[in-house]
This record gives C-alpha cells, structure tokens and sequence, in this order.
C-alpha cells in the first residue's frame, strides 16, 4: 500500500481541500475528525460500533497508555490495534498536552519531562526518545513528536523559551524514530505570537516530518485569537502534508479551520458531551435532562440516520439520563459521534461539489441563529 498523503482537489473560494491519508491500516478521507480512545476505547462505544458509525481514523494518548497497561505489554499483544481490536489506522498523541496538565505535578528541563502518575503518584520520566519507542511499540499509524505545550496567556519570552524547547524536542524525535512505516509529526507551537508560531512553522518544516500539527490551542485563548492563529499558520504548512488541529472540535470551529486548509481534527467534546447529556444537532444542541423532552416523542434529529434516532425517543432518552442508566450514555455516544462524522461527509461533499463556501455561510448562520434564542 501507498503511505503519505495525496491532495485531491481543492476548494475554488477557499483554502479547503480534499485529501487522501494512506497508512498501513488504511486510507483516511480528508476533512477527517478522529473520534478519542485515550486509553484504548472511545468511551461507551465499541470498536465496531465507532467503524459502522463512519470513523476513519480514532487517536489514543501516549501518557496514559504508558502509565496503564504499559506500552511493552501492549506490544506483547502484537500492538494497539489488536489489543482494542480497531482494524483502522491510529494516531497516537505524544502525551505532552497531559504533562502539561499535571501543572506542580510535572517539571519540564531540555532532557525531557519529570512528572508524578496522576493514578499512584509513582514517579516517571519521558524524553522525546521514549516518547517515539512508546509509540513505536504501540504500533500506531501516526506518531506525535513530545512537544511542551505553551500556556495562554504566556508572555513572548515565556512562549519563545518554550518553542525553542519544543523544536530541539523535534529534531530529537526525528533522529529518534526507526526506520518504520509510521508515519511522524511535528507540532508547532508558539502560543499566541505570529512571529513565533511562523518561526515554528519554517523550523518544523526544514526539520522535515511527516506531517504537522497546529497545538496549544483551545487552552484558554478566545476563539477569535484560535482562528486568527490558525488563518495566518495553515497557509505557511506545505500543501503536500496533513495539517492538524489538535484539540479543537467545537462543529462551527472544525468548519472554519477547514475553509483555512485544516485536514484533520480531534476532540472529547462529542463523547463528553454524550456523557453528560448534551446532543448535537442539525437544529440546536439539545441538553436532555430538560423537562420539555419528558413526552417528547421525536427523535434527538429527525434527519439523523444513526441508531439512536432511529429507535429511540428524546422522551425515552432523557428517562434514561435521568434515571443514570448506562444505556443512555451509549446511545447518547452514538448519536453524537454520528453526528460529528455526519458533519465531516457534508464537509467533503460540500468541497467536492464547489459549494464549500455556501456550506461554511449555512453553518456560521445557524450557529448564530442558534446563539441568539
């Protein structure tokens, strides 16, 4: 099989465009949104339910498969796909993001990061070696360079400092990675600083990877910064790689980043928000534990072909939620994850089709008219 990544078409009125990744596991259509196994399972969702749902493409976290079962046991079971049984391709984050969470947990020095277990409090230590040979023996399709993610707000010397660190990081991971058909990526950083997140940009790119990645955003920073950053970087990654958002997953966010050229993302909030009793839809976001659903005899979204809104009430649901049962959150997962690879169809066919632009409009629309009420 072809590995990398071709570009397909693009967009006449924007910088959207069709791809195509291709991994040992399989191809991935791109705009892509990758649904997240942080530990090795989508939350209330089975493998083959995520596959029959439209997923391409899941992301699971280095830290936390690290920490619990171990990437060597994992191994030992011929790797990641086969010991969560997902037969599609993988990415795998660095676990820098979660490092970085740890706050007075973790220590960050240019030989990598210190920190405690957030489960034993055991102590650890990851270098951007171990963090490619944690990933290497994971076996995942996509492999993240360790990166340190930039705080917001963090002043120009704070956030150089960093990516200074983050692009040595880079260089190490690369030298680092085995002659494999994993594929690797770079993350630019910079925080909220054009200079720097261009300097990453260049810097990432003579490096030379796989891919790239836009982090540390949707860490704090207003929404307008987020796409500020993201119209202004995008434009400045090589138009034959994968461009990434990490973490940002709101639906009018993934539209917006997609008119600027992003092909992948990935987010809890589908599955978080299934948990706790929000659902999206083509219509308004709907929180179920809401008395006005109690006879409701519709579905979540009439024009949803998912399993859920094809058997279930919101009447029935919302008894479900409220009544703490675990089926709710299963079918509340479906429904949402449905959704999301919904949206990413529409997306590709909107590009496909040269209407992207009157797509993007539709979508910023609603979600102003939705605001509004």
């Amino acid at each position: 099989m072809d590995k990398g990544f071709r570009l397909v078409k693009k967009d006449p009125s924007s910088a959207a465009r069709l791809g195509k990744i291709m991994t040992p596991h399989g191809e991935v259509l791109t705009p892509a949104f990758m649904p997240v196994g942080t530990q090795g399972a989508i939350k209330a969702l089975l493998p083959e339910d995520a596959k029959a749902l439209g997923a391409q493409i899941i992301l699971s976290n280095t830290y936390h498969l690290y920490l619990r079962p171990g990437h060597q046991l994992i191994a030992s079971f011929g790797g990641l796909h086969k010991f969560m049984n997902w037969p599609g391709p993988i990415l795998t984050d660095s676990g820098g993001f979660q490092i970085y969470s740890l706050g007075p947990l973790m220590k960050i020095k240019e030989e990598g990061a210190y920190f405690q277990s957030h489960i034993d409090g055991s102590r650890h230590f990851v270098s951007p070696e171990l963090a490619v040979e944690i990933q290497e023996a994971l076996g995942s399709d996509i492999m993240m360079c360790l990166d340190e993610c930039t705080p917001y707000p963090a002043t120009l010397k704070e956030a150089e400092n960093s990516l200074t660190l983050t692009l040595k990081w880079a260089q190490r991971c690369k030298m680092a990675k085995k002659e494999t058909d994993q594929a690797l990526f770079g993350i630019i950083q910079g925080g909220a600083y054009h200079i720097l997140r261009k300097r990453a940009a260049e810097d990432m790119q003579a490096i030379g990877f796989d891919g790239y990645a836009l982090g540390g955003l949707s860490v704090g920073e207003p929404k307008d910064v987020m796409l500020d950053i993201v119209a202004g970087i995008t434009p400045l990654l090589a138009e034959d790689t994968p461009r990434y958002l990490m973490g940002v997953g709101m639906p009018d966010d993934i539209v917006a980043s997609v008119f600027h050229g992003i092909d992948l993302f990935d987010c809890v909030i589908p599955t978080r928000c299934a948990r706790n009793g929000l659902l999206f839809t083509n219509q308004e976001k709907i929180v179920i534990k809401n008395a006005r659903y109690r006879n409701d005899d519709a579905p979540v979204d009439e024009t949803c072909d998912c399993y859920c809104c094809r058997n279930y009430s919101r009447a029935y649901l919302r008894h479900l939620f409220m009544a703490r049962e675990i089926l709710a959150m299963i079918l509340n997962t479906i429904h949402n994850i449905r959704y999301y690879m919904r949206l990413m169809e529409n997306i590709r066919w909107a590009i496909q089709e040269d209407r992207f632009l009157d797509f993007r409009n539709h979508i910023s629309n609603r979600t102003q008219s939705v605001t509004s009420v």
